[in-house]
């Protein structure tokens, strides 16, 4: 795929992104010796993604609305023998592994045992692996719901699958790979949501009915046709060590699932539920019950919202937006950390965005957006509120142009590539 195809023709975006590439193959050239003209160099790049619908459904094989964002993780790289080196200089990070020392190090944390765990999975799924050496550079924001560490996951496979297998893997595959390695190299109880859409491209939806063979077809939608932004704020409080949190939600949607001899929540109803809910209540506890609450719902909600979007219904879109926001608060329970009622991030930036929404007399919607806990919400804001709607939430996070760092509000652009191999 070219680079054009990427980021377009003389956009700013492309600007921004000619400027990555030269300043990371500066780096590659300092770090390895090897000249940024040299022809053995490959790059490549790899979306961040946003969840637009389907809370944590994925994991008991749910449907999703997702899509591939403008933010990307970006890398340089040259084939190596058995040796993986990776230096990065946005987490000023450099490691390398062997790739046949591959079974877990319980002391490794983070971007090595993800890339041990995946060329693992590699190994063992029959894919053939090699070395590289590549330096990476992102702009997806970090542990903050928009899926730097698939977006990391899903550029180690697609350079693997490039560099040693014909680019024959396909985008379930990889993320199936990218799965492996937070499951068990991180141990974080993640579906395969984050990994699918960072590398699919474009907005879609996902069943995972058949979580080895998702099914995904693409919707066809332009916010900005009608008028509208989506937009990402960073609530700053991160969650890298919030995996605790995030596995419980699985771990009680599929007690409940157990008690119905089933693996996952997908196929139940509402009222298989209601007519066992005194022994569900007794054996799962009440807020298993609630997560799976949510889920059914969550699930049909998603069928919902992208027959809205086909059907070009804003209006009912944005209303089943606000619907999927209330039960990730309510029953899904995914705002607020247990026991640290002094941190709430994602509900003050709630609060902050629904206020403006009331006050401003705006048809528009807010959610949690990804895992939750921290991280990230979602709005869709009217394009002739964004300007006020930024500067208030900016102002409301302490944020100062002054500072130096990047602003915690950001327009988010849909882009129809995900995980791909450029040439310029």
């Amino acid at each position: 795929m070219t680079f054009i195809e990427v980021y377009g023709k003389d956009t700013e975006l492309a600007a921004q992104a000619k400027e990555r590439f030269a300043t990371l193959s500066a780096a590659f050239e300092k770090r390895y010796g090897i000249a940024a003209t040299d022809p053995s160099l490959r790059y490549f790049t790899s979306a961040g993604r946003t969840e637009i619908g389907g809370n944590h459904t994925d994991h008991n094989w749910g449907k999703v609305l997702a899509a591939s964002i403008e933010l990307d993780c970006i890398g340089v790289v040259a084939p190596a023998a058995d040796t993986i080196t990776i230096t990065d200089l946005v987490y000023n990070e450099d490691f390398e592994i062997n790739v046949n020392d591959t079974t877990r190090h319980p002391e490794e944390k983070g971007s090595i045992a993800l890339l041990r765990g995946i060329v693992q999975a590699f190994k063992d799924r029959g894919h053939t692996v090699g070395g590289f050496k590549a330096a990476f550079s992102s702009t997806v924001i970090a542990a903050a719901g928009v899926s730097s560490s698939a977006s990391f996951e899903m550029m180690l496979c697609q350079i693997l699958n490039c560099l040693y297998n014909d680019g024959k893997l396909s985008v379930s595959e990889r993320a199936i790979c990218g799965q492996f390695a937070e499951n068990n190299y991180w141990d974080k109880a993640s579906g395969l949501l984050d990994q699918m859409a960072c590398a699919t491209g474009g907005m879609v939806t996902m069943d995972f009915g058949n979580p080895a063979t998702p099914v995904v077809e693409p919707i066809p939608f332009d916010f900005g046709a009608q008028g509208y932004s989506m937009m990402i704020v960073n609530t700053g409080k991160g969650h890298a060590d919030l995996s605790a949190e995030y596995s419980s939600i699985p771990i009680e949607m599929k007690k409940i699932a157990a008690q119905f001899g089933k693996e996952t929540c997908r196929g139940l109803t509402f009222e298989d539920l209601t007519a066992r809910l005194p022994q569900l209540r007794e054996t799962c506890g009440d807020r298993a019950v609630m997560r799976a609450f949510h889920f059914l719902e969550e699930n049909d909600r998603v069928d919902a919202e992208a027959a809205a979007l086909r059907n070009n219904d804003f209006g009912a879109f944005l209303k089943l937006i606000t619907e999927s926001g209330n039960s990730s608060w309510k029953w899904l329970q995914n705002i607020c950390v247990p026991g640290i009622a002094e941190e709430q991030p994602i509900a003050v930036c709630l609060a902050l965005t629904e206020h403006f929404i009331k006050t401003k007399g705006l048809t528009a919607a807010c959610r949690v957006h990804g895992g939750g806990f921290a991280g990230v919400i979602q709005a869709f804001i009217p394009n002739e509120a964004v300007a006020e709607y930024t500067a208030m939430m900016e102002k409301a996070l302490g944020w100062e142009a002054a500072s130096g760092k990047r602003s915690p509000v950001f327009r988010m652009g849909i882009r129809s590539t995900g995980s791909e191999e450029i040439t310029f």
